[in-house]
């Protein structure tokens, strides 16, 4: 038997703890090809988003997965990250969060990878990083900032 990774369950506290203080929880991820994220927010391999319940529809925090809807610019995106790639989640407000190790696509199974069919139906599309800069997402930290600051949760 398998040992279950606590990343998922550290994850799902951490959003339940943000709700109920009343802070606004987002993911920093570190960006891949089984990443399903809007490419035109990645900056440096990297994005941040808003899993808040007033940002997000129908939000499913897995144990593999992370699954949402959510608007950019506007335009209804289904995202989709692996936990594995999962760098941060933290408070907008307060910067109290949890950083963790980023894994590797390994640490996930091949078979049941949302967004993907048989060979006939739809693939996830790598993910890279744009060439220009393109203003942050309103999910992101303020100007200037590169990473959320995390502190220890007590």
């Amino acid at each position: 038997m398998s040992e279950l990774s606590t990343k998922p369950y550290l994850i799902r506290a951490l959003h339940e703890w943000c709700t109920d203080s009343g802070y606004t929880p987002h993911i920093s991820v570190a960006v891949d090809e089984r990443c399903l994220v809007p490419p035109e927010h990645v900056k440096d391999g990297q994005i941040v988003l808003n899993i808040g319940s007033l940002a997000t529809h129908k939000l499913e925090l897995g144990n593999e997965y992370i699954e949402f809807q959510a608007r950019f610019g506007g335009v209804a995106r289904q995202i989709s990250v692996p936990v594995y790639a999962v760098a941060a989640i933290f408070a907008r407000e307060t910067g109290n969060g949890m950083a963790f190790e980023v894994g590797e696509a390994e640490d996930l199974p091949e078979e049941g990878m949302p967004g993907q069919q048989g060979n006939d139906g739809p693939r996830l599309t790598p993910v890279t990083s744009q060439d220009e800069d393109p203003e942050p997402p309103p999910s992101s930290p303020g100007p200037g900032s590169k990473r959320p600051s995390l502190r220890i949760v007590k």
